[in-house]
């Protein structure tokens, strides 16, 4: 069987999914949240860290509670590539015990820390039972480069079947801000928000 990472949906309809990595801090993913929640865009995917949803449970919860999608972002936010098959499965199986611990759920979405993976990376993580989810849209949020350049590299060029990449840690101190303009633009786009794995089950055979 075939394993390969996910960046973008071959589909039909007009639709795109936005995804936040969260990995530290607790300022920044409320914030985020109820910007969503203000512009009635309930459906995202969010990539817990297992440190953070242990750290920050009530945090985690909040996700859960919102009704957004989650997927595992690891455990310690280090290169899969650098580490053994071993390391990996470790990481994986660690941090997917906490988050269903925590929340109840047992992710089928996975980021790598860093979006670091090569083909063995997907492989085992595919025998593991995820779908390597990536992006093709980068919003750069993290890099806090300016509420103006975060809107324009987020809502530019996009099309059917994307994948949004941003951050709701704290170092993304800019996002909360970028995001109500980001929705409008999106919207007088045409697109629809999903979650990823409605996004993946639209994809055309």
């Amino acid at each position: 069987m075939a394993y390969e990472a996910v960046y973008n949906v071959k589909i039909r309809n007009k639709c795109i999914a936005l995804t936040f990595d969260v990995g530290w801090g607790k300022k920044v993913l409320s914030p985020v949240l109820d910007t969503l929640s203000a512009n009635h865009v309930n459906k995202a995917t969010f990539f817990l860290s297992s440190t953070w949803v242990k750290e920050r449970p009530q945090l985690a919860l909040k996700v859960k509670a919102r009704g957004y999608e989650i997927g595992s972002h690891g455990q310690l936010h280090e290169n899969y590539t650098e580490h053994t098959n071993a390391w990996i499965i470790r990481e994986v199986k660690q941090a997917q015990n906490t988050i269903n611990r925590v929340t109840g759920i047992k992710c089928r979405l996975f980021r790598t820390p860093n979006g670091d993976m090569d083909q063995r990376v997907v492989r085992l993580l595919g025998k593991l039972g995820y779908k390597t989810i990536h992006w093709n849209v980068d919003s750069l949020d993290w890099k806090n480069p300016g509420i103006k350049n975060i809107i324009q590299r987020s809502s530019t060029n996009v099309k059917s079947g994307d994948i949004l990449l941003f951050h709701a840690s704290d170092s993304a101190r800019q996002t909360a801000k970028a995001l109500p303009s980001i929705l409008r633009r999106l919207r007088r786009q045409g697109f629809q928000f999903v979650t990823v794995s409605e996004l993946l089950s639209m994809r055309i055979k």
